[in-house]
């Protein structure tokens, strides 16, 4: 089949775009070919169309998306006027779908979370009129958000955030959001985890991880605490940051974290710089040598790292989000065989930890026990050793490549039965 792909960016180290490449990945070793339109494309990615409206940062969608959200207060024709703006969007998705002879759409996270109103008003439109089979892949609802619970387009969310059209077979990464969306919108989705391919182990880190250290500065006897995640406040990276607070000196403890801000607002990555600053601890930011793919180009006399390039330098990674969709770092972690404390989140109780996974846990409080385990575990290099080498077993068995690949054949079986080319 030829299989498209349609989100606000294909491009760069978000969630949903990382979680897309490897759909991409086992798609087509499946025997598909596969087509992306999005509002940013990856230059290495798969052939495409590229429409700058579909971005979530276009000036159209940004425009729209400040009239839409943070009050409740009706603007006359806003509705009217977000329809006439999706008009050429409507006009780009079936110029996609003619120019690459789609199949089969694959959304993803565009029908889910409003990021471009005007983007999910044009899918709904084009997925109804066409009754083209599609796909929904959702990563994260608007209505775990709190910014989007305020807004003056409530007809529109329930219209297309997500649709419920017959042509559409509805995905999501844990079953805490398969049960949200039974209750919310009576709409049946399958539950496909978030992977890696564990089927393939890391390569051993080569002459340009192994100068990660060094070029912060870092010697190899000093702890690293990685932090491989986004600036954003759900990630609750204060957590960690009173984690290293609480180790102390015995050691050179470091906290490394690899992301930037993000897409939502708020004053959240100053404070958080801020709040390292007072802590007293090591830390550094690097969201600005961390590139989606590792490049030997120096920018400003400094090298550029894949993240694959630092998991391996680290000595265990903190996740102790207060909510994840799934929790992509977190299966990044047991792909290198790094050891790890995580809050238990929901998708983590309901999805993660059942699966077997070890990890040490907090429940939304470093407490001094936290502490003494982390520390217990670092000196520990026998028990980090069982712990990381039980994970990967764990990942192989529930969130790797294999597992992806049978249950896309069988959602794309049922997706089938309405295309004729199968």
């Amino acid at each position: 089949m030829r299989i498209g792909f349609v989100s606000t960016r294909l491009a760069g180290v978000d969630g949903v775009s990382l979680e897309t490449e490897k759909w991409v990945k086992v798609l087509e070793r499946m025997g598909h070919e596969v087509f992306y339109c999005a509002g940013e494309l990856d230059e290495e990615g798969p052939p495409g169309l590229l429409v700058p409206e579909m971005h979530f940062k276009h000036p159209v969608a940004e425009e729209v998306h400040r009239l839409a959200f943070g009050g409740t207060n009706i603007i006359p024709q806003l509705n009217t006027e977000i329809q006439r703006k999706a008009a050429h969007l409507i006009q780009a998705l079936r110029a996609f779908i003619h120019q690459f002879q789609i199949d089969v759409l694959v959304v993803q996270n565009a029908l889910t979370i409003p990021m471009n109103v005007i983007l999910g008003v044009a899918l709904y439109e084009v997925i109804l009129e066409t009754q083209i089979p599609t796909i929904a892949h959702h990563h994260d609802f608007y209505w775990e958000r709190e910014r989007f619970l305020v807004n003056r387009i409530p007809s529109i969310l329930r219209l297309a955030f997500p649709p419920d059209l017959p042509s559409i077979h509805h995905v999501v990464i844990s079953t805490v959001m398969q049960r949200e969306l039974q209750i919310r919108r009576a709409i049946n989705a399958v539950y496909i985890p978030n992977v890696f391919d564990f089927e393939n182990p890391p390569p051993l880190p080569d002459a340009h991880s192994n100068s990660f250290r060094a070029e912060l500065g870092l010697g190899p006897d000093d702890v690293v605490l990685l932090q491989p995640t986004r600036l954003i406040a759900r990630k609750s990276i204060e957590r960690a940051i009173e984690l290293v607070q609480m180790l102390g000196n015995n050691r050179k403890y470091h906290f490394v974290i690899t992301g930037e801000g993000s897409d939502e607002p708020g004053p959240y990555q100053e404070w958080l710089v801020n709040m390292a600053v007072r802590s007293g601890i090591d830390f550094h930011f690097i969201g600005d040598r961390i590139d989606a793919h590792r490049t030997i180009e120096q920018v400003d006399g400094k090298r550029m790292y894949a993240l694959w390039d630092v998991y391996p330098q680290c000595d265990l990674v903190t996740y102790l989000s207060a909510y994840e969709g799934f929790g992509n770092a977190l299966i990044e972690t047991l792909y290198f065989k790094r050891p790890l404390v995580t809050n238990a989140y929901p998708a983590y109780r309901s999805d993660i930890k059942p699966a077997g996974v070890r990890a040490i846990e907090i429940n939304g409080v470093v407490t001094p026990e936290t502490v003494e385990d982390v520390r217990s575990l670092i000196h520990d290099p026998a028990r980090v050793n069982a712990m990381v080498e039980h994970n990967y077993q764990v990942g192989l068995d529930h969130f790797s490549y294999q597992v992806l690949e049978r249950k896309l054949n069988k959602l794309l079986a049922r997706v089938c039965k309405r295309v004729p080319i199968c």
